[in-house]
């Protein structure tokens, strides 16, 4: 019974820090990208980004033991196709251990918009399983949209559990307003800031950066206020792959690391060639 309640305490230090979204880039930039949403995990943070990719593309994510702890043990998966009536996504996650189990299925779409407004909505489902107390589902709804003010500025919005449901009427999921911006003073150079309010806690403001002096490696650092956090991370690029890795510290449970791995497959040019990138806008 104390490993279980030691656990649960740890769990929800865990469940409230950027932490429990993927991937291992993500992270590395203490999850400020929201503007910049451009690989296969916008899925999960802010689906409008999605039709920003005009390829195919896979991501998976695991991390077997957060802060040394494979209580905490979380994975991701997630896969991307766009068409010509938009992009279509689809990820799970799993996250937990014996006696807790949460998983989730989410479906998301989203479309160029015109004047260089990118909207998207993704549908989860989410499973929980507490060990002698059952199990339970709920669904929930998360929106986003990318803005590009110019060819080196981009804005967001998102909103996740919309409708604010929970597992009960006293116990719903965290409803999460974000909004943010990315700037690329350079090609190779991108400066990312993201505001979070969750209901029940305060703002966290996440900070990024991300730099690409060689061909094929790319360098982040990042930092997160609300809990405060330092993060970092490198990244390569060789042919169709991406590697990720990053370096994660919490204030209170220490160090980690993550790895994703990320496979882009060849584009397609379904739609115009003004939504191909971002120097279009």
């Amino acid at each position: 019974m104390i490993r279980f309640i030691v656990i649960i305490i740890l769990f929800c230090s865990f469940i409230v820090s950027s932490q429990n979204l993927p991937g291992a880039r993500q992270i590395g930039l203490s999850h400020s990208g929201l503007a910049q949403a451009d690989d296969v995990f916008t899925l999960f943070s802010n689906p409008g980004g999605l039709s920003q990719l005009n390829w195919r593309e896979v991501g998976v994510y695991y991390s077997p033991a957060p802060f040394g702890l494979s209580e905490l043990a979380n994975a991701y998966g997630a896969y991307h196709e766009n068409t010509k009536f938009g992009s279509f996504a689809a990820g799970f996650k799993t996250y937990g251990f014996e006696l807790y189990k949460e998983n989730q299925i989410i479906l998301g779409y989203s479309n160029y918009l015109g004047n260089g407004v990118f909207a998207g909505i993704s549908l989860k489902y989410n499973f929980l399983k507490i060990q002698n107390y059952g199990n339970t589902s709920a669904f929930t709804i998360l929106i986003g949209s990318v803005f590009h003010y110019s060819e080196n500025i981009s804005f967001a919005i998102a909103i996740d559990n919309l409708t604010r449901s929970g597992y009960s009427k006293e116990d719903y999921l965290p409803v999460v307003y974000s909004s943010g911006i990315s700037y690329e003073p350079l090609e190779a150079l991108s400066v990312n800031f993201t505001l979070e309010k969750d209901l029940d806690h305060d703002v966290s403001f996440n900070y990024g950066t991300e730099y690409s002096p060689l061909k094929y490696f790319t360098f982040r650092v990042g930092f997160s206020s609300e809990p405060k956090s330092y993060s970092g991370g490198i990244g390569i690029n060789y042919s169709i792959f991406q590697v990720d890795y990053s370096v994660f510290q919490h204030i209170e449970l220490g160090l980690t690391h993550q790895a994703g791995v990320l496979v882009h497959f060849e584009e397609f040019d379904f739609r115009s060639t003004a939504t191909k990138n971002r120097s279009q806008f």
